[in-house]
């Protein structure tokens, strides 16, 4: 199920955003796509508001945080992997194990290596505040991922 949207502003990102968080159950996965600046961090930030965490920041540099709150997230940022030997030294396989949602940033780079059932929202830059988004569910569960977000 694919679902394409237009977001006018910074927002409508997080109003996305929030929804999305407060359908999240342990063991969603979320591969966000998009280039630098495109909104994955501020959809990330919007997430973990709705889904009741703790505040979200980029982790860049440490490559994962975690969040604790009633349903826990982990939050990858792939932004520096150049290479499957990385991603496994990470522990990308052993992070898709923990009891938690599981959001991922520049998510393209690890696409053999992403569960089946997952969402991807792919951001891109419609305008200085504006974005197109592209939701696709791979599964059952992204299915109801796709259809809580969206909800209106």
């Amino acid at each position: 199920m694919i679902r394409e949207l237009f977001l006018e502003s910074p927002a409508a990102t997080r109003a996305l955003g929030r929804r999305l968080g407060a359908a999240l159950r342990p063991g969603d996965f979320v591969a966000l796509i998009g280039d630098l600046g495109a909104g994955k961090t501020l959809f990330v930030k919007a997430v973990a508001e709705g889904a009741g965490a703790e505040a979200a920041s980029s982790p860049s540099f440490a490559l994962l945080n975690r969040y604790g709150g009633p349903v826990p997230l982990q939050h990858l940022d792939l932004y520096r992997i150049s290479n499957p030997a990385e991603l496994f030294s990470l522990g990308f396989d052993d992070l898709l194990e923990e009891p938690a949602a599981t959001l991922c940033e520049w998510a393209d780079r690890a696409r053999g290596a992403l569960p089946a059932d997952r969402l991807e929202v792919a951001f891109e830059h419609a305008g200085p505040r504006s974005r197109k988004v592209r939701l696709h569910a791979t599964g059952a569960r992204a299915e109801k991922l796709l259809a809580a977000a969206t909800s209106v």
